[in-house]
């Protein structure tokens, strides 16, 4: 059995675009392969951001935690065992002023985590989430995905590399405000639909 862990961001609920390309693809997953889904809708879990205290909990070793500490840390953990739980990561993103939620970036702040998700080498950073395959949808009002104004794609990529994951897979329904939009999320549905997506073995 294999598991995806499918994380959302957009504030739209049932009318994003992203979602629904995101749960198209889950869904394909799922019915070829059986993977249990854990969803971690990012909209609606009001994750904290860093600060000082927060930051020195995530990094102190579990045994040597104080209550503080591990009320301050356990949001970290419980999304670090998610992710380190998935064979599989769905993001389903919208743009919003040309680059991410802010909550992706919480979520990304909470994850990173020294030792945990990556470690400092001699060489520099090491990932420590290997063998994962991510797939991100992504949907934007008028930001050309790929373009000199896309601030996200660009970070997405850098930043799941530095925890390991370097198999990823992105699928855009961009200018999706222009006349054309229901065309574009068309397109990108279909182009969901063309995958061989594939959930890696446990």
């Amino acid at each position: 059995m294999t598991n995806i862990l499918h994380v959302t961001a957009s504030i739209r609920s049932d009318e994003s675009v992203s979602r629904k390309l995101g749960n198209r693809l889950v869904e394909r997953l799922r019915d070829r392969t059986g993977a249990n889904v854990t969803l971690r809708d990012l909209a609606n879990n009001d994750l904290p951001l860093i600060d000082t205290d927060r930051f020195a909990a995530n990094l102190t070793p579990v045994a040597e935690r104080g209550e503080q500490a591990r009320q301050l840390a356990a949001i970290g953990d419980d999304l670090i065992a998610e992710l380190h739980a998935a064979d599989t990561l769905v993001l389903s993103l919208p743009v919003y002023n040309f680059t991410m939620p802010s909550t992706l970036k919480a979520w990304a702040d909470l994850v990173a985590r020294a030792g945990t998700t990556f470690r400092y080498t001699e060489s520099g950073p090491q990932g420590l989430l290997t063998g994962k395959k991510a797939y991100a949808l992504i949907a934007s009002g008028g930001t050309p995905i790929g373009s000199e104004i896309d601030f996200l794609t660009p970070w997405l990529r850098h930043f799941l590399k530095f925890i390991g994951i370097t198999d990823l897979e992105i699928i855009a329904a961009d200018g999706i405000s222009g006349v054309d939009g229901e065309e574009k999320i068309a397109a990108a549905l279909n182009a969901v639909d063309a995958l061989e997506p594939r959930a890696v073995a446990a």
